[in-house]
């Protein structure tokens, strides 16, 4: 029996005498999980810091995302986005949910116990606190650029107690890009 093969025009063509073969760069799948963190970190309105996180199970199927941003019915237009200010009251930090909070409350299952957290940025220790209370087993991140500040050696420390792994994601990849105008280009098959 013949074999059926898209040619490079994209056109279907029977042979036996050649073999199709897939893709060979495709995204792995932490790769995937931080792509869906960092798409979804594009959702902030946060001037100086979009952050996501992108919770995933044990079946490799995405449970939770989200990303940084003020309080769901709290108008983001009348909080302050700056990070700096002499009054505490002035700046982001005692308003702005972070994207690990957010993914947790977006949890699309009943809970996150046994799940892998994808996160840009490692956890605070506001952050660390609720991914031990919801059962999160490893936290995988990017970047860790606040490494010496007090929040992340908590936030370490109380991983650390709660026995869950964080791992820095190394990608092998530095950028992927979102062209949606590549699902028009030769080579797409179209079984219309």
């Amino acid at each position: 029996m013949d074999q059926i093969q898209l040619s490079e025009g994209g056109h279907l063509h029977g042979n036996s005498s050649s073999k199709t073969t897939k893709r060979e760069d495709y995204l792995e799948w932490p790769e995937y999980f931080m792509a869906v963190a960092f798409l979804s970190a594009q959702r902030s309105k946060d001037p100086s810091s979009q952050v996501g996180a992108c919770i995933v199970n044990q079946e490799n199927k995405i449970v939770g995302i989200g990303y940084n941003g003020m309080p769901n019915g709290c108008d983001d237009d009348l909080l302050p986005w700056c990070r700096a200010a002499d009054n505490p009251l002035d700046t982001k930090y005692l308003y702005v949910c972070h994207a690990e909070l957010n993914a947790i409350m977006n949890k699309n299952s009943a809970d996150v116990k046994g799940c892998t957290m994808y996160v840009a940025l490692f956890p605070c220790n506001e952050c660390a606190k609720l991914i031990i209370q919801a059962g999160i087993k490893e936290i995988v991140y990017l970047s860790d650029k606040y490494h010496d500040k007090p929040e992340m050696i908590a936030s370490r420390r109380l991983l650390d107690m709660a026995k869950i792994p964080f791992r820095q994601f190394k990608p092998k990849r530095t950028e992927i890009v979102i062209d949606f105008n590549s699902i028009n280009q030769p080579g797409m098959l179209s079984l219309q």
